[in-house]
């Protein structure tokens, strides 16, 4: 699930580099709690509340993103394919996953063999229902 959750993130931010070069978030309450800067050469950097960089993310000309950690070592990549899945790699470039999204919305992962490990669906209200690897529903979020 956190795989899951993080690339998501990583879309979400890949998405929002064109839209502005700093985005901050907020809690509930309206504190900052973090911000996001893009570059010129398509990098986005994370930063705590304090300003202080917790990583990096940056995609390059073949679609691949690459994470990194606040020192800039490499922590891992993925690539999401023109047929609706994503792989991700640990940071070695090693395959540690596979992610596929089908034409009824639903997110299905696969462990670094091939080998179903669960699915994700979301509805229109924004629920996200989890199953297991044999399709029993283990968990929602909101």
């Amino acid at each position: 699930m956190k795989r899951f959750l993080l690339t998501l993130f990583i879309l979400f931010i890949s998405a929002s580099i064109g839209f502005c070069a700093t985005t901050s978030s907020y809690d509930k309450y309206g504190n900052r709690t973090g911000s996001y800067k893009s570059n010129s050469s398509g990098t986005v950097s994370s930063y705590d509340k304090y300003g202080n960089k917790t990583g990096s993310y940056k995609t390059n000309s073949n679609g691949t993103t690459t994470s990194y950690d606040k020192y800039g070592n490499r922590t891992g990549s993925f690539k999401t394919g023109s047929n609706g899945v994503t792989t991700s790699y640990d940071k070695f470039g090693n395959r540690t996953g596979t992610y596929k999204t089908n034409s009824n919305g639903t997110v299905t992962s696969y462990d670094k063999y091939g080998n179903r490990t669960g699915s994700f669906k979301t509805d229109s209200t924004g629920k996200t229902v989890q199953y297991d690897k044999y399709g029993n529903r283990v968990g929602t979020y909101k």
